[in-house]
């Protein structure tokens, strides 16, 4: 997603990401034991660009702001976040977040509370930039280890920046993962596709 959608819709919403986001209690510190490390996709496994090459960053601590957009750490802090960009020579962009908890079930709750933030996300950029329009759909689940999740965002300012992003949410025993991509566009320009093939890809490579 843009930074131009970002800039105008980014401050009052994640005001409403974090209020969303307290539904989840976070484990004590150090709740989560330390295991192997989840993996991660590689830039051969994204969407293909029809005009350019994508280009993998490295894996890096902590939570990536990219998704802040849409998906919150609030409430589950105390987990450990690891994340990896993606960029191409143009305007498309992605990013791979994995967060290893202390239980299956936790992660199991995890998983539904991002999905929950990405499905709840159009409404709440609206009620908090009046100049945006956003629009998300539902593609659908994947029978992939414990499940994901495909959803896509639009957004529309009022002076004509459009930008289309697909999000989904998968899980591996304790270990969630949250994919996105975004370009400049709309649902027409979406390759919903190879984007469920790049989440499926993502679930199972974790471990």
């Amino acid at each position: 997603m843009s930074m131009r959608i970002r800039t105008s819709a980014s401050a009052a919403l994640t005001v409403a990401a974090l209020a969303a986001g307290t539904v989840l209690t976070a484990p004590v510190a150090g709740a989560a034991s330390k295991a192997a490390a989840p993996k991660f996709l590689s830039a051969s496994q994204l969407p293909p660009h029809p005009s350019s090459s994508w280009t993998a960053g490295p894996v890096t601590e902590g939570f990536p702001e990219e998704l802040g957009f849409c998906v919150s750490t609030e409430g589950v802090l105390d987990y450990d976040y690891r994340y990896r960009q993606f960029r191409t020579d143009l305007d498309a962009g992605a990013v791979q977040l994995t967060v290893v908890t202390d239980s299956a079930a936790h992660a199991k709750a995890l998983a539904k509370h991002y999905d929950d933030l990405i499905r709840t996300c159009a409404a709440r950029i609206e009620q908090s930039s009046p100049d945006v329009e956003a629009e998300g759909r539902d593609y659908g689940k994947l029978p992939v280890e414990e499940g994901a999740r495909v959803r896509g965002l639009h957004t529309e300012t009022s002076w004509g920046a459009t930008d289309i992003a697909l999000l989904s949410v998968g899980r591996d025993g304790r270990t969630v993962t949250v994919v996105q991509w975004g370009q400049m566009g709309g649902f027409k320009d979406a390759p919903v596709a190879a984007f469920k093939k790049t989440t499926t890809t993502a679930v199972n490579k974790l471990y």
